[in-house]
């Protein structure tokens, strides 16, 4: 029964992989909406504020897909493989250091979204609403990473 039950690790293989491939469509994708914004700015065929909202989203679609590496490398180093190569940054030992990891790149993600809607003047009206909700987020998680970290040695 116990090596039964030892086995079951190797289930997560499938979201782990699931991650990382999401993780590249989503940085494509993001990088595609990069060139297009790059290239319709250069050709003067879009205004500097409509630019500067579809650079903002392809960051966010970059960023998200960094959201899906980290989880996907993350869940593989704790489960699968403790050896795996990656930079010292991504180094994944336990569940602090995948969530501690996630909260950085989720308050990233916060801050483009926002600057997203501050500088669309299509949605000017919510920027009140989506800065005070991001700020409770933020500090939600700040909250939530102080209270859950690792007490120091």
């Amino acid at each position: 029964m116990r090596k039964l039950l030892g086995l079951t690790r190797y289930a997560v293989i499938v979201p782990a992989v699931a991650s990382i491939i999401g993780a590249l469509v989503l940085m494509v994708f993001g990088s595609i909406e990069m060139f297009v914004a790059v290239f319709e700015a250069a050709t003067g065929s879009s205004y500097l504020k409509d630019t500067i909202v579809e650079v903002l989203t392809a960051v966010d679609a970059i960023l998200l897909g960094t959201v899906l590496l980290v989880i996907g490398y993350g869940l593989y180093e704790l489960f699968i493989d403790t050896e795996l190569e990656v930079p010292t940054w991504l180094q994944v030992n336990d569940l602090d250091d995948l969530k501690s990891k996630l909260i950085g790149v989720v308050v990233a993600i916060i801050a483009v979204v926002f600057v997203g809607v501050f500088v669309d003047y299509n949605r000017s009206e919510d920027v009140a609403a989506y800065g005070l909700g991001a700020g409770a987020l933020v500090i939600g998680l700040a909250v939530f990473a102080y209270a859950t970290r690792k007490p120091t040695k």
